[in-house]
């Protein structure tokens, strides 16, 4: 969109004002007003955004092991640009226009740190091997009847769901809050990320969504924005969602999957599938698995990034604990599905809801196109329940259990280095090794609750 023809629109619309958002590395989304005034500069050239925001984590305390931002750096202005192919209307704020800017470098360039800027990249070297991608996220959160103030002064216990039970794909639980259902999916609509699918998950107040497919970038647009949007969404209805990947050991966690189909960049043919191939798994998907499956114990941080994500990844709980695929099989990392050339795809499981979409999406790309360029080979499908043949799997296939490990593990890998950069991978290390130790200084209620009399 031309930058002076929208300027003009919102002149004729009487538009004071426009919200600009970015998604930091934790999947944070940052952004603030601008008065019109002052979008007329920033629409045909590009505006500075304090680089903290890339220095401090979602609590913003400031990382003290960072060489990319920090107080040795004095915290200069990062240069952004906004995507007017963005463009959305905020339905509760009067239409004000929305759009999603990128951080660029001094000479214009993609940004090193940005984990949008990291996706555009790799989606470049998609784009010059032939490919383009069809992607599609969805996720599970849940819902309670409580404040951002309630559930402070509750110290997250004793929280209120918004329904009770175990209600999976629960007709009568839909029917009951069809209201708030039938307006959710009507809000996701007017904001551009529709869903294909919404219904309650097993768990108290858990809703699972299916965001529409797209073309790689808008589908990790369309989720960066989702899981903001929600949140707001219900603490406008004094409610609050989460997409913590595993808020109490009573339930199943919390899923971020991704739907990805490599397609034919002149063509748009499903490159996935083959008509004459078992099971019509061409080749090219053969190769695309093997290199998920080869790389995913490296990019496990960038999918699991916090502490609280691997508390989901536990046998019996519908998330994957290892590096294997299965045709139409819910309990491996991997799941091939789909029996047309439309349809034909690979579900990466592995994520969980917390995860950053971008860096999500841009993990599963070059892993694939790593498997693609070197001619990896997946193995043999796991057939029946993967939770009982992990012990039989080489050590090989087997992941991380904590963030430490996954970690060390990408800061060393050579596959990360070499598909973002060692800027971004040795930033990208240092924020979760703080994560870490965030969490080591801090008394938690297990450790209370164990030790405060007995011990």
């Amino acid at each position: 969109m031309d930058g002076e023809l929208l300027i003009k629109k919102y002149e004729k619309e009487r538009v004071s004002k426009v919200k600009i958002a970015f998604t930091d590395v934790d999947g944070v989304q940052r952004g603030k007003y601008l008065s019109m005034e002052k979008f007329r500069e920033v629409v045909t050239g590009s505006s500075g955004f304090c680089d903290c925001v890339f220095g401090w984590d979602v609590d913003d305390q400031l990382y003290d092991n960072s060489s990319f931002t920090g107080w040795h750096t004095a915290f200069p202005d990062a240069m952004y640009r906004v995507d007017l192919g963005t463009e959305r209307r905020l339905k509760d704020e009067g239409n004000v226009p929305f759009f999603i800017a990128d951080f660029i470098d001094d000479d214009a360039n993609e940004h090193s740190i940005c984990p949008r800027s990291r996706l555009k990249n790799i989606i470049r070297r998609s784009e010059e091997a032939g490919f383009s991608l069809k992607c599609g996220f969805e996720y599970e959160f849940f819902v309670f009847k409580e404040t951002s103030q309630s559930i402070r002064e509750k110290r997250y216990t004793n929280l209120e769901p918004l329904s009770p039970g175990n209600f999976g794909y629960s007709l009568l639980r839909t029917m009951t809050y069809s209201d708030l259902f039938n307006e959710f999916m009507d809000y996701c609509q007017d904001h551009k990320f529709g869903l294909e699918g919404l219904h309650c998950e097993t768990g108290p107040g858990v809703w699972e969504a299916a965001i529409s497919a797209d073309t790689i970038l808008e589908a990790a647009d369309k989720a960066a924005l989702f899981k903001t949007f929600t949140k707001a969404f219900f603490q406008r209805k004094n409610m609050t969602a989460t997409f913590m990947a595993k808020w109490s050991m009573d339930y199943p966690g919390q899923s971020g999957h991704l739907h990805q189909s490599l397609l034919s960049a002149e063509s748009g043919q499903n490159l996935f599938f083959d008509d004459k191939a078992d099971q019509n798994i061409s080749p090219l998907m053969l190769n695309y698995l093997g290199g998920l499956l080869n790389y995913m114990g490296e990019y496990l941080a960038m999918t699991s990034p916090t502490i609280n994500s691997y508390t989901r990844l536990v046998k019996g709980a519908w998330a994957p604990t290892v590096s294997a695929w299965g045709l139409e099989n819910r309990t491996t990392s991997l799941r091939v599905l789909g029996s047309s050339k439309k349809s034909k795809r690979i579900e990466f499981r592995l994520g969980s809801a917390d995860a950053n979409p971008y860096l999500v999406a841009a993990a599963n790309i070059a892993a694939g196109l790593e498997g693609i360029e070197s001619g990896l080979l997946p193995g043999q499908p796991i057939t029946g329940n993967a939770y009982e043949q992990e012990e039989d799997l080489p050590r090989s296939q087997q992941l991380s259990s904590n963030l430490r490990d996954a970690v060390t593990i990408f800061r060393h890998s050579d596959f990360s280095r070499k598909y973002f950069g060692d800027e971004f991978v040795d930033h990208y290390s240092a924020s979760r090794e703080w994560e870490v130790r965030e969490y080591e200084r801090h008394v938690n209620d297990w450790q209370l609750k164990r030790y405060f009399e007995i011990i």
